[in-house]
């Protein structure tokens, strides 16, 4: 099966990225990781790894791709291709059992994921600097369905 066509603007992505984080309920705090990101063999979906130095920041794993529904063919027992049919997604896991299912996308040099869930939802927006080695992103919070507040503040810089 050829590679899903509308994953190629996540090719911006790939590689490995330093990390720095800092966040509003520890004041002071610079948060270093790195985080990977390789295509999965066959070019369906994307692996990002994030691991942390921190003990309070969770390292995780998260598939990008198509996943709204199976892509076997019964009748055929054949993969099914999805391309363009529907949004892309971004399955998050980490190490305390934490699992969520966003929707991604790129537009404009801008990384963007979402969920809207009753008291929980989370918007990020990575934007990339013109010479495309550095994202710069801020995830957001609305625990009360109606108002979001500043979460997480990263920024990627790409290993040479």
């Amino acid at each position: 099966m050829p590679a899903d066509p509308t994953l190629d603007p996540f090719n911006q992505l790939l590689g490995t990225w330093t990390t720095e984080a800092t966040h509003p309920k520890m004041p002071g705090v610079v948060v270093h990781g790195t985080a990977t990101i390789e295509w999965l063999e066959g070019k369906q979906f994307l692996i990002l790894r994030a691991d942390t130095d921190h003990p309070d920041f969770p390292d995780s794993i998260s598939i990008i791709g198509r996943t709204e529904h199976d892509r076997i063919d019964p009748s055929t027992h054949a993969v099914a291709s999805t391309a363009g049919s529907a949004p892309l997604h971004m399955q998050y896991f980490d190490e305390r059992g934490v699992f969520r299912i966003n929707e991604t996308r790129f537009e404009d040099a801008k990384w963007r994921w979402w969920r809207d869930a009753p008291g929980f939802s989370q918007r990020f927006t990575g934007t990339f600097t013109d010479s495309g080695d550095t994202i710069v992103g801020l995830s957001q919070l609305r625990e009360d369905d109606v108002h979001w507040t500043d979460d997480l503040e990263i920024t990627y810089r790409r290993q040479t």
